[in-house]
């Protein structure tokens, strides 16, 4: 016999069984080559092994690939969910600066309008001051001024 698969020799064993001469009233049984049989058998024997051999390569190959994949999928994920974190972390951080500069402007703007109240108040003082010392310097001028006429209207008379 040639070198055929253990699927080819298994459906050669049905064709045989189907072709052998059956016993009248036998239920079933019948009369088969045993050399053929025999022969059959035993090259199924053989390549089993070599087909189990491949089938268990096949399934350890495909149990790497899926340990692989499984793997890659983990970094996939892990990678994904530290880009998120730190897109999260990056919108908080500008949330956050966005946060401390308005409290920073609102803080400039209380400190200008303080500092205008202050500038105010100091001018409208210095001014009050240079009013009243003016007033003072014109009322002394003036009763200078009265003076020196009242002195020379005695000086006159």
């Amino acid at each position: 016999m040639s070198e055929l698969n253990t699927e080819e020799l298994l459906d050669e064993l049905y064709e045989m069984v189907e072709k052998a001469w059956s016993f009248p009233l036998s239920r079933g049984r019948a009369v088969l080559n045993a050399e053929e049989v025999r022969q059959i058998l035993d090259e199924i024997r053989s390549s089993l092994p070599q087909e189990i051999r491949q089938a268990r390569a096949i399934c350890a190959d495909r149990a790497q690939i899926i340990a692989d994949a499984k793997r890659e999928a983990e970094t996939i994920v892990r990678v994904a969910e530290e880009r998120a974190k730190a897109m999260v972390n990056q919108d908080e951080i500008v949330k956050q600066a966005q946060q401390k500069a308005n409290d920073i402007l609102s803080q400039t703007q209380a400190r200008c309008r303080e500092m205008r109240k202050a500038s105010n108040d100091y001018i409208d003082d210095l001014m009050k001051r240079t009013d009243d010392g003016l007033s003072a310097n014109l009322a002394e001028l003036r009763q200078t001024r009265q003076n020196i006429k009242a002195s020379q209207r005695s000086g006159q008379n």
